[in-house]
């Protein structure tokens, strides 16, 4: 299944991500089943070459930081964007995944189980 959000698809209040398998404070109350969201992105010419010249100082990278937080930021948005489609209030064992699809160019995949939860009492 092709996964094509609008990109104003209603989504996940916020705090409702985890990594754990439980969230603090709520008991789920129905598995909705397991969510992704992934992007692929390319570096670009100029990207790749502002790059390089930053290798000569050391350091962080900062292109490459900003380009793979933004692309970590927009595979967990359609995570979250998946799961509200589903039905789910909240995501839990929320985890990433990278894969080089070729030489520069890349695969983020956001993926893990979204639940129904309720305040526990």
């Amino acid at each position: 299944m092709t996964q094509y959000l609008p990109p104003n698809a209603p989504t996940l209040p916020e705090g409702m991500v985890t990594t754990a398998l439980e969230l603090p404070g709520y008991k789920i109350v129905r598995n909705v089943g397991v969510v992704r969201g992934i992007v692929v992105r390319s570096r670009s010419i100029l990207g790749t070459m502002g790059a390089a010249l930053q290798t000569i100082g050391g350091g962080n990278i900062t292109l490459f930081t900003d380009l793979c937080e933004n692309t970590r930021r927009d595979a967990f948005g359609l995570m979250a964007q998946h799961a509200a489609a589903k039905g789910a209030n909240a995501i839990v064992a929320a985890r990433y995944d990278a894969n080089e699809m070729m030489q520069g160019v890349t695969e983020v995949l956001a993926y893990g189980t979204a639940v129904w939860v309720e305040p526990i009492a």
